[in-house]
């Protein structure tokens, strides 16, 4: 069986399409800086957020590498903990 060489563009887009959703979220529950989402922290953070949160609640809540409810609060938690301590980085390199 082999698979459509689109199905995996389409698989890529959809996680990057996810990274930024989460990413914005995260920067939503931070609060945003200067009026504005910042697009590429969204789809960064959202993107490690993910994979590094979402795989451990996953994980921990013994639900394996499925998409259920703990892998999405994992990787908006994962988000919001990239995004605090990237705008801490940034905050500490402007000063």
């Amino acid at each position: 069986m082999t698979c459509c060489p689109t199905v995996g563009c389409m698989l890529i887009l959809g996680l990057i399409l996810f990274g930024m959703l989460v990413g914005a979220a995260a920067q939503l529950i931070l609060g945003r800086q200067s009026g504005r989402i910042d697009w590429t922290m969204a789809i960064v953070a959202g993107l490690v957020g993910s994979f590094v949160g979402g795989l451990l609640a996953s994980l921990v809540a013994g639900d394996g590498l499925e998409l259920r409810a703990s892998g999405i609060i994992g990787s908006i938690v994962g988000a919001v903990i990239v995004t605090a301590i990237w705008r801490w980085a940034r905050g500490r390199s402007a000063a």
